[in-house]
């Protein structure tokens, strides 16, 4: 019976370090909270009013989604709708923002010691056992 890898290793340690890396992995990302101010830029034109810089993105994206109504194979409306897609795409991703929310160093290292020896072991169980 061959092990994990292909190897006669163990099976047990690959499925143990599975589960250590996925808790140690899962408590980790779970400390990082993701936001993001799409495109908060505000222009001021005319005093107090803005425009929002999303906004300007939808009206490509509407006019697209009007000409694929008209006649799906419109090439004006493919480019406008999915030009605009990637326009949105790129400011969300342009402006997120990342932040490590506060833990003791006790339950860090706890995560660590669980992700490095998941690792560690699902490493060790693709070498042959002899």
């Amino acid at each position: 019976m061959r092990g994990a890898g292909g190897t006669p290793g163990g099976i047990g340690e690959f499925f143990l370090g599975c589960m250590m890396t996925g808790a140690g992995g899962y408590l980790l990302t779970n400390q990082i909270k993701v936001t993001t101010g799409f495109w908060s830029l505000r222009y001021q034109l005319f005093g107090d009013f803005g425009v929002s810089a999303f906004g300007i993105t939808l009206l490509p994206l509407i006019g697209g989604i009007f000409f694929l109504f008209l006649d799906g194979g419109s090439k004006l409306g493919w480019i406008l709708a999915l030009g605009s897609l990637a326009a949105i795409l790129i400011g969300v991703l342009t402006t997120l923002q990342v932040v490590w929310q506060t833990t003791s160093l006790y339950v860090l290292l706890g995560m660590l010691v669980l992700l490095a020896g998941g690792l560690g072991l699902i490493a060790r169980s693709l070498k042959s056992h002899e």
